[in-house]
């Protein structure tokens, strides 16, 4: 084995055995669903063909203006972990209501050690609010290589102000709810809506049994990145961000940076998340757009 893959492996090697003696890699998913709600929260001379004179972010109308995919490749130093998909799926009727449906899904690359093929899926319900952020109704994981649907299951219930959760070992409990609440990749519309600005955030998570906090420094300055749906150098914005009472794996400190595309939508680039040895870096391989 690589030397340089030793640092991971105590994280990895922590297994669970589940339905009849199956091995399930635990860690790794919790680190894959983490590292993303931590992550991203992540025209001088400028090669792409989106609107990039608008100088304030863009609002939750605005993103729903068009529909758009994103594939993201997740690495720690040479090695490639996985993979990130995130798209906004057709509108959802929930109680009788019309609610936004987002999906975040997370492909494992089985090459590395102790992992396998793994696929979650991860879904959220939401509406925007008064103010005009992303709040969530209901937020659901399902682990599609287990077959193991709702295996992890969020309710947001804003007339008692309450979240009910069921968690993959199947504990439930009761939280009270404090708004903008999410049970984290939410983050990635939310976080748009600040990019750009020099308006800071403190976002509340429902996340691994408890509510924790993302916190974000928004800038106006720009800085020129290459990535590689687009034809050169572009102008991104940069974020700066914490946590606070989210757990994360491999000796996580909490820190992480984030980039977004200096355009109409500010779209989210890369994200970069410090663990004990080294850093993690979660960045735009593929992205599409199309006016509704």
């Amino acid at each position: 084995m690589k030397n340089h893959l030793k640092p991971l492996l105590p994280g990895l090697k922590r297994m669970t055995r589940k339905n009849k003696g199956r091995i399930k890699t635990q860690p790794m998913k919790k680190f894959f669903f983490l590292l993303f709600i931590i992550l991203f929260p992540a025209l001088g001379f400028c090669q792409h063909s989106y609107p990039a004179d608008k100088e304030a972010p863009p609002t939750m109308e605005d993103l729903f203006s068009v529909k758009e995919t994103f594939r993201y490749e997740v690495k720690y130093g040479p090695f490639k972990l996985g993979w990130v998909n995130v798209e906004m799926l057709s509108d959802s009727i929930y109680w009788d209501q019309e609610r936004h449906h987002i999906l975040t899904e997370i492909e494992s690359n089985p090459s590395i050690p102790f992992v396998g093929d793994e696929l979650d899926q991860f879904h959220s319900l939401f509406y925007v609010n008064d103010e005009g952020l992303p709040v969530e109704v209901k937020y659901w994981k399902d682990n599609v290589d287990e077959k193991e649907f709702n295996e992890i299951e969020y309710w947001f219930d804003r007339d008692i102000g309450k979240v009910y959760y069921k968690e993959e070992d199947n504990t439930r409990d009761t939280l009270d709810l404090e708004d903008p609440a999410t049970s984290g990749h939410l983050i990635f519309y939310f976080s748009r809506l600040f990019a750009g600005s020099d308006e800071d955030f403190k976002l509340p998570v429902y996340v691994t049994k408890k509510k924790g906090y993302i916190f974000a420094d928004n800038s106006l300055e720009t800085e020129k990145r290459n990535y590689a749906p687009f034809d050169g150098p572009i102008q991104a914005y940069k974020l700066i961000g914490s946590t606070k009472n989210i757990e994360g794996p491999f000796g996580f400190s909490g820190d992480f940076k984030a980039w977004f595309l200096a355009d109409d939508l500010r779209v989210p680039l890369e994200a970069r998340v410090k663990v004990l040895w080294g850093n993690v870096i979660v960045r735009m391989i593929e992205y599409t757009r199309e006016d509704l």
